[in-house]
C-alpha cells in the first residue's frame, strides 16, 4: 500500500474492496529482490514525503520534487507537494493505478524526469507502491513497441528510493520506544496478515510493538484483543496516534483491556480511531 496522512502511511482515498493486490507477483516482493544500482543514470525517484506535513519533507526529496517534469502518486499524496512543482501531476486511486503508472513509464522511456511520491518513508510500508513503479518502468519495453535507442534509455533508468520521514517514526518518538527495543509489523496490506499477527503475539510483552493498522478489518481495537487471546496483559500501556503532525493529531492513551473494547466489524464506523493511525504497545 502507500500512504496517505500523517498518522499512517497508507491511503485512504479509494477502497480496497475491488482491487486485487494478490493478481501477480506480489509487488513488494519484486521491490526488495535486489539492491539498487549503485550509481544508476538519470533514475527514476520514489520519494517520502513524509507525514503529510511538509515540515517534514527532506530537503533531498523536496529537490527531486521540485526538478521533475512529471509526478505520479495517489491524489491524497500528490496534493500535498503540488505546490511544489510546475511538474505534470499524474493522480490516481487503487482502481486507476495501473493506468497512471504506464503514463509514468512512457514518460520515463521519454528522457523525462520522472518522480513517484509516497506517503511517510517508502520502507515502512510502501514497498507495494515502489514495486509497481519499478516494474511500470522496467517493463515498459516489454510491451511496447521501441526502438533500441529508447529501450537502452529505459534499461537505465533504475528507481532509486529516498527515505523520508515516517508517522511510524514520529509515533515511536512521542511514546519514546527506542527502534531497537521495539518490533515494527504493518498490517497495512492486502492479503492474509496471520504471519504479521504472530510476529506481534510473540513479541508482546517482551518488546515494544509498533502497528500500521489496517482499515477498517484490523484495527487497534482489534489488534488489541488479538494479542489478549494470546494471553497479553491487560495492563500493558497502548497509544493510538491519529494523524501525526497535523492540525488536529489526537493521542488517546489507554490500556491494552480498555482498547480491546473497540474490536469487530469492518466498517469504517466500527471504530473510533482513524483510518490514519498507528498502535503503539509498550512493553511492560
Amino acid at each position: 500500500m502507500n500512504g496517505t496522512g500523517a498518522g499512517g502511511e497508507h491511503d485512504a482515498d479509494d477502497s480496497e474492496a475491488d482491487y486485487d493486490l494478490d493478481a501477480g507477483p506480489d509487488p513488494a516482493t519484486y521491490a526488495a529482490s535486489r539492491a539498487e544500482p549503485i550509481d544508476p543514470v538519470d533514475p527514476v525517484y520514489a520519494v517520502g514525503i513524509g507525514p503529510g506535513n511538509l515540515e517534514y519533507l527532506t530537503p533531498r526529496g523536496e529537490r527531486a520534487i521540485r526538478e521533475a517534469d512529471v509526478v505520479v502518486g495517489f491524489e491524497t499524496v500528490v496534493e500535498f507537494v503540488a505546490d511544489l512543482t510546475d511538474a505534470d501531476l499524474l493522480t490516481c486511486g487503487y482502481r486507476d493505478e495501473s493506468e497512471a503508472l504506464e503514463r509514468f513509464a512512457e514518460r520515463a522511456a521519454a528522457g523525462d524526469r520522472a518522480t513517484a511520491v509516497l506517503m511517510g518513508d517508502p520502507n515502512h510500508s510502501g514497498y507495494q507502491f515502489v514495486g509497481k513503479v519499478q516494474n511500470a518502468v522496467e517493463g515498459y519495453t516489454e510491451d511496447t513497441d521501441v526502438d533500441a535507442h529508447e529501450r537502452s534509455k529505459v534499461a537505465d533508468r533504475a528507481v532509486r528510493v529516498i527515505p523520508g520521514i515516517s508517522s511510524l517514526q514520529v509515533a515511536a518518538s512521542r511514546a519514546r520506544t527506542p527502534m531497537e527495543d521495539t518490533r515494527f509489523v504493518t498490517l497495512h496490506k492486502s492479503g492474509d496478515v496471520t504471519d504479521d499477527l504472530a510476529t506481534l503475539v510473540e513479541a508482546v510483552g517482551e518488546r515494544h510493538l509498533l502497528v500500521l493498522p489496517r482499515p477498517f478489518d484490523w484495527m487497534p481495537g482489534d489488534v488489541a484483543d488479538r494479542l489478549l487471546e494470546s494471553g497479553a496483559s491487560a495492563d500493558l500501556d497502548a497509544l493510538v496516534f491519529e494523524r501525526l503532525t497535523h492540525e488536529d493529531e489526537a493521542i488517546t492513551r489507554t490500556s491494552l483491556g480498555e482498547l480491546a473494547v473497540h474490536a469487530g466489524g469492518t466498517g469504517r464506523e466500527d471504530s473510533p480511531f482513524s483510518d490514519l493511525s498507528v498502535l503503539v504497545v509498550r512493553a511492560g
